[in-house]
């Protein structure tokens, strides 16, 4: 099944260009526009600076959770084992497929301000879910990949909202550790 969603949907790579260019841009860029996004957060209130904090411990989580499983599990890539329409750039055939660390952390981070922004985090799930479908169009995950890492990255958002006590004294130190270097200036 899984082979199939993947073909059904990498059977069109390459003879879109349109398409094509869009989804290497949403694969490599995506990156700039939620790091841009919890940027402004970050210059609103406190409430904001929290959010923003939030996401960004979801998202460092993620990352080491997916840098662990990458470590004890491989899984190949699509186009190690079958011929693929493959967008550049192309991953190292050493790199598990599972978890794709774009849509971890894409999806942590869009959980995480859904949790507290509704319309913000709708908007940034939507992108999360965007950078996972450019995974699979670009030939370099499939289907289950991309799943696996959307309940990842949304599990770790999610523990990191109900465990907020235990991180809520980082924050206050780190918003307070900023508004004095802002007020020194």
């Amino acid at each position: 099944m899984d082979d199939k969603i993947f073909r059904a949907l990498n059977q069109f790579t390459g003879k879109y260009r349109s398409v094509d260019i869009f989804m290497i841009m949403v694969s490599k860029k995506l990156r700039y526009v939620f790091a841009f996004l919890l940027v402004i957060m970050w210059l609103q209130d406190k409430f904001h600076k929290r959010i923003t904090s939030l996401a960004g411990i979801s998202a460092i989580i993620t990352l080491l959770i997916t840098s662990l499983i990458k470590l004890i599990y491989f899984k190949p890539r699509p186009f190690s084992r079958n011929r693929v329409n493959l967008l550049a750039p192309v991953p190292s055939n050493k790199d598990s497929t599972f978890p794709s660390k774009h849509t971890t952390i894409a999806f942590s981070v869009a959980i995480s301000v859904l949790l507290y922004k509704r319309i913000l985090g709708y908007i940034l799930s939507v992108l999360a879910f965007l950078s996972g479908i450019s995974r699979i169009w670009m030939g370099q995950h499939y289907p289950s990949d991309i799943i696996g890492s959307a309940l990842i990255g949304s599990i770790v958002a999610i523990s990191v909202k109900f465990t907020s006590g235990i991180w809520d004294p980082f924050i206050t130190r780190v918003i307070h550790t900023y508004n004095r270097f802002i007020s020194l200036r």
